[in-house]
């Protein structure tokens, strides 16, 4: 019956991408799909839901696989519905210098330089837009039927701007250059709610709307307009004021699992948590893993009412922690202390402890930034983040970090930092001496040798873009010593050890020290996505040469058991292709949410195309053979 929505509302049965799914299918299995317009459209979802789930034998997730099936599929879609910098529309350009004019700059000129910047802007916008809904409904976070997930992603690829005055999105162009709309999950869980229950026959379970919007909203479900129905849920979506939030009476309610789902949908619905809980499929697939603890603030009656803090649980570990204090729901900081003292009942509480102290000290911070307190060194340490994340308790960082940034003079902060003197911080090649203690600007060629050797502070732009060097022992180790010291400190997949088998994987007979340079596709000067030759040419320009086979494995051993993260962290290893699995590989160190590194394995033929925010390790260069002799793609 669901599928039936899919084929009545887009004609999904009789498309390519279904037809090509069928054929993949039959080449896999050896059996033809059924003409079952229901049918084929199932079988299309399940390869979506496989490529972005995707498991080993036995049925386990392969999280190597699905990051990287993950970032395939969002550059497939980037390729289709995010504007290249030749479709901006020149009438953008004009607007621009309209605006320009209209702020006191008079009738300046749109250089080429101004508008690859302005298309740089738009384009990094619009992806990163897009990202925060693939990235949500490919979590488990999104508890979804796979045909919902499809009704929403293709119903945001279709929507422009949202107009304040008509209270509606605009329809999207192939010269649109506004970025996707936000995401409120809220109001997301609303509408799929209300889609999953007509299906099934029955109301959408508003429960805190009045009989007249009901009225509205049902009227609207009619026409199953997910731009509509979003604006709608968007606009009963009510968040707690800030003054509000300052009052932390209250008291916490535990939710239990297997519990009926509706006292604790009631009590979400129509408070702006942004929490998808508040959708009742959404909480009863969560209740049914796990316990609820919700933290409720007074009202103005004076009763518990008001949803500040949630601690969502999975079996009985802590699964998530969310607040309110923005869209990612990170926590206000007049919370986070009732929340950390809650954490104390649980086994696995010290594991958010991290987490807690960085909002402790973020919120010492933006105090002393309103008094005009003078931060110290270790204050600028935190804030730029130059030995560890700040971790908060939202889906992305908390937007205190970009606000108390923009107040700084970072040209004044930078010394402190390094400990230096600003004469000591140089920006371009020229001005490197021996008594250089940092650099700070654009990577040329011969940059890494021109560098004293001692250099600890390399940037391409302070804070963001540091480039990490580090020594490394490599050698003398066998392939199989490697592999067996890997599987005993159980890092290492099954997919990753036939790399080690490949007659291609060379182990260095020698122990020798090597140092390793660590950057972005972006250091290297690339803006857009570019292929692997010419990542690889670019490095060896700047002095840099491929990694032996060896030096992953020696990695992976030496980064074991790091701190936790709030993300999941790639890097990729520069290095000359390994044929395995019938295919070119090369070895990928994935971070994950716990702070484990784990081994991974990445197909990369000649043109396989890079973003400029994926991480890379290359080898420094003292002699100067070069990077296409001997290291080159085969």
């Amino acid at each position: 019956m669901e599928n039936g929505f899919l084929k009545e509302k887009y004609g999904l049965h009789k498309s390519p991408e279904v037809e090509q799914a069928a054929k993949r299918t039959e080449v896999r299995t050896g059996e033809k799909v059924p003409q079952n317009p229901e049918t084929r459209i199932q079988n299309y979802l399940d390869r979506l839901q496989n490529i972005i789930n995707p498991k080993e034998l036995g049925g386990h997730p392969n999280f190597d696989r699905c990051e990287r099936n993950l970032e395939m599929l969002k550059h497939s879609l980037y390729d289709k519905f995010v504007i290249k910098p030749e479709e901006i529309p020149e009438g953008y350009f004009e607007n621009q210098r309209r605006l320009a004019r209209e702020q006191g700059h008079g009738d300046i000129e749109i250089t080429r330089d101004m508008r690859d910047r302005f298309a740089e802007v738009i384009v990094s916008d619009q992806r990163s837009t897009l990202d925060n809904w693939v990235d949500y409904l490919a979590s488990p976070d999104a508890t979804y039927p796979d045909w919902l997930k499809y009704y929403a992603i293709r119903s945001v690829l279709s929507m422009g701007e949202f107009d304040k005055d008509k209270k509606q999105f605009t329809k999207r162009s192939k010269g649109t250059t506004k970025p996707f709309p936000d995401l409120n999950r809220e109001a997301l869980a609303y509408v799929l709610d209300a889609i999953e229950k007509k299906y099934k026959g029955e109301k959408p379970g508003l429960v805190v709307i009045e009989a007249e919007d009901k009225d509205k909203f049902e009227k609207l479900l009619q026409g199953e307009n997910f731009a509509k129905l979003y604006t709608w849920a968007i606009e009963k979506v009510t968040p707690a004021s800030k003054e509000a939030l300052a009052d932390t009476r209250g008291k916490w309610v535990k939710y239990l699992k297997r519990q009926d789902h509706m006292p604790l949908v009631k009590s979400l619905q129509g408070h702006g948590t942004n929490w998808c809980t508040a959708g009742e499929s959404t909480a009863k697939a969560q209740l049914e893993n796990g316990d609820f603890y919700v933290y409720y603030s007074l009202d103005k009656d004076g009763k518990p009412t008001i949803p500040r803090a949630a601690i969502r649980m999975k079996e009985d570990r802590i699964a998530e922690i969310r607040g309110v204090a923005d869209k990612e729901q990170n926590m206000d900081p007049y919370i986070t202390p009732v929340v950390e003292a809650k954490l104390k009942e649980f086994p696995d509480g010290k594991v958010y402890e991290k987490k807690t102290l960085d909002m402790k000290t973020l919120t010492v911070i933006e105090q002393k930034t309103k008094t005009g307190e003078k931060l110290t060194k270790a204050d600028l340490l935190f804030l730029y983040e130059i030995n560890t994340f700040i971790e908060g308790f939202g889906f992305h960082p908390d937007p205190r970090i970009a606000e108390l940034r923009a107040q700084r003079n970072i040209k004044e902060d930078m010394p402190v930092v390094f400990e230096c003197t600003p004469e000591q911080i140089t920006y371009t090649p020229d001005g490197i001496n021996e008594n250089t203690k940092a650099y700070v600007g654009k990577l040329e060629p011969g940059i890494f040798q021109k560098l004293p050797e001692n250099l600890e502070h390399i940037y391409t732009s302070f804070p963001k873009n540091k480039i990490r060097k580090e020594n490394i022992e490599i050698g003398g180790k066998t392939a199989e010593q490697l592999l067996n010291e890997l599987e005993q400190a159980g890092i290492i997949t099954d997919f990753a050890k036939d790399m080690f088998r490949s007659r291609d994987f060379v182990a260095s007979k020698n122990i020798e020290s090597a140092t390793l340079i660590r950057l972005t596709v972006a250091d290297l000067g690339f803006t857009t996505d570019v292929n692997n030759n010419k990542i690889y040419q670019r490095a060896e320009e700047l002095g840099l040469e491929l990694c032996p086979s060896d030096v992953g494995p020696h990695y992976y051993l030496k980064h074991q058991n790091q701190p936790r993260n709030k993300i999941n962290e790639w890097v990729e290893i520069g290095m000359k292709q390994i044929n395995a699995h019938g295919e070119q590989c090369v070895f990928l160190l994935a971070r994950s949410f716990d702070g484990m590194w784990r081994d991974g394995v990445v197909s990369r033929s000649d043109d396989w195309r890079s973003s400029p925010n994926h991480r890379i390790v290359f080898r420094f260069r003292r002699s100067t053979p070069s990077i296409n002799s001997g290291h080159a793609n085969s």
